[in-house]
């Protein structure tokens, strides 16, 4: 099975293609949200549980992506009906997970037109003269005006669609390569200085001490939730990643790189930011009050050095948030594109109607022109977040894997994952379809009835 405007594209080597889909998993959820959820579940507790659910759910699901995408060598939109012919229906799967996709592209849109905001902030000083008990008023003014936060927003957009205008190889292959080690980079230099600093031993031991009486069962589902949200699965880009990848790339060993680049960077984010946090007299908050709220009274409070580490840290948010988007706007494109439209053409469209929403959306957030704009009890910001965080992604995970498990065909998927034969996968093909059958549906069940409820 193959496409001919797929197969004429793809990543030149297995390096870009880990560069690429690293860069796809590790994002904003990876530099804040990991590190305060592990140190609120228990530290090194929640750390252990993670660890098994990135690797035996996580990870599952990631290679069922990439095996569905380069069997296909189509995306989403008829991937799923080209393995099932007989049964077409399944082909709205794929499209619903286009519509996720373009959702969490929106609200990422939203949040990462923030934190280049902050980022200019840094660099030109203006954050530096705020008081520390100024930064939360700060952040929601800053949030709430009706044309700056959408100015940095299309700024970022542009550069998204500048890379995706490029290609597969020399756009996002290639900014791939450059941008990831420029990322692990900045959050080595920053772990470096954050450890170096007086008191910083607590903060490690904030994200690494084993609590188990902090994990119980509301850690346990917050870990599987998390090893979903990191790792980009359950919203197609893994299996438009997957139909670019090279036919003889072992994706077995892909996965698992990707999968501790992933963990590596979640573990370095945790290095970095909590000993500042801890070493400078403050308190962990979730989301964007840690990063917008906490992390610039710290930099403030170490003087010059502390702009300059404001600059790297906002920076390296900018750059996780870049590969993430990347992503997201390649995979509605190459749809769009396998449906005829020129790539250009695809690419502006999906950048318009994601910019539109993201306005819409922008405005109804704190004091916004639309805040009082409710759906179902909630603004229109708040929905998003809520449908694109607890609620799409699992259900387009679990319809992913159930297809995967008991509808593709096993010779389909051991030739795969044998690379035609020439790779020996033995028992692991067995255990690998026993986890994609049973024990990842069930996962995936347990973390969408929690996140309804």
């Amino acid at each position: 099975m193959s496409n001919k405007k797929n197969t004429s594209s793809g990543f030149n080597s297995s390096f870009g293609a880990i560069m690429a889909a690293a860069g796809s998993a590790v994002g904003l959820g990876n530099i804040w949200r990991f590190p305060y959820i592990c140190g609120k579940y228990g530290g090194g507790a929640f750390l252990i549980v993670y660890f098994f659910f990135v690797f035996f759910i996580g990870m599952v699901l990631m290679m069922s992506e990439f095996i569905i995408g380069r069997r296909t060598r189509l995306t989403p939109g008829r991937a799923y009906s080209a393995l099932r012919p007989q049964h077409p229906n399944w082909r709205f799967v794929g499209l619903f997970g286009l519509l996720t996709c373009f959702l969490i592209l929106a609200i990422y849109l939203i949040i990462s037109g923030w934190t280049l905001g902050y980022f200019w902030e840094s660099l030109t000083g203006i954050l530096s003269k705020i008081p520390d008990e100024g930064f939360a008023d700060h952040f929601k003014f800053f949030a709430s005006l009706p044309l700056r936060p959408v100015i940095f927003t299309v700024i970022f957009l542009l550069f998204c669609v500048f890379v995706i205008l490029g290609g597969v190889e020399k756009g996002i292959e290639r900014v791939s390569k450059l941008l990831m080690p420029i990322l692990v980079v900045l959050l080595v230099i920053l772990c470096v200085r954050s450890l170096t600093l007086p008191g910083a031993s607590e903060g490690v031991a904030y994200l690494f001490q084993a609590d188990f009486t902090k994990l119980g069962s509301e850690g346990v589902l917050a870990a599987l939730g998390q090893a979903l949200f990191s790792l980009s699965v359950g919203m197609g880009v893994m299996i438009v990643y997957g139909s670019y990848l090279p036919v003889d790339d072992n994706i077995l060993k892909s996965s698992m790189w990707i999968t501790l680049c992933d963990l590596l960077i979640a573990i370095l984010s945790g290095l970095a930011i909590f000993p500042a946090v801890f070493a400078c007299g403050q308190t962990p908050a979730e989301g964007p009050g840690l990063v917008y709220q906490v992390l610039p009274v710290v930099f403030n409070s170490l003087g010059t050095v502390g702009r300059l580490f404001s600059i790297f840290f906002f920076l390296l948010l900018v750059l996780a948030a870049l590969t993430s988007a990347i992503s997201l706007l390649e995979a509605l494109t190459a749809f769009l594109h396998e449906k005829g439209m020129q790539r250009s053409t695809a690419a502006v469209l999906v950048s318009s109607l994601a910019i539109l929403l993201s306005v819409v959306a922008s405005f109804s957030f704190g004091n916004g022109i639309l805040s009082s704009f409710h759906i179902a009890g909630l603004s229109i910001f708040e929905l998003l977040d809520k449908l694109t965080g607890a609620v799409l992604p699992p259900v387009c995970a679990l319809l992913t894997i159930i297809f995967f498990g008991w509808f593709m065909k096993k010779e389909d998927i051991r030739d795969e994952l044998s690379n035609h034969g020439t790779i020996k996968i033995g028992w692991f093909n067995v255990f690998y379809y026993f986890l994609a059958r049973f024990v990842a549906p069930i996962a995936l069940i347990i973390v969408l009835v929690t996140g309804l409820l």
